[in-house]
């Protein structure tokens, strides 16, 4: 199954929203001011999207662990 470049774009997406706002949720909880949470968690969307999308684009080249069908 090849993954075609708009589903890595929805999984990256997905995955920011859901991690950058576990960090949100760490930060707040640590530092006690959600203003410094969601600071963070910007900064953290753009930049690791960014990263995400090409880690992912890299690993569908690798075929160690796939199967074929």
């Amino acid at each position: 199954m090849e993954e075609q470049k708009k589903r890595s774009i929805a999984k990256t997406f997905t995955w920011r929203i859901t991690a950058s706002l576990i960090t949100f949720v760490i930060v707040w909880i640590i530092a006690g001011d959600w203003k410094i949470g969601g600071i963070i968690a910007g900064i953290e969307i753009i930049t690791k999207m960014f990263f995400y999308y090409f880690h992912e684009r890299i690993w569908i080249k690798i075929k160690w662990g796939t199967k074929k069908k």
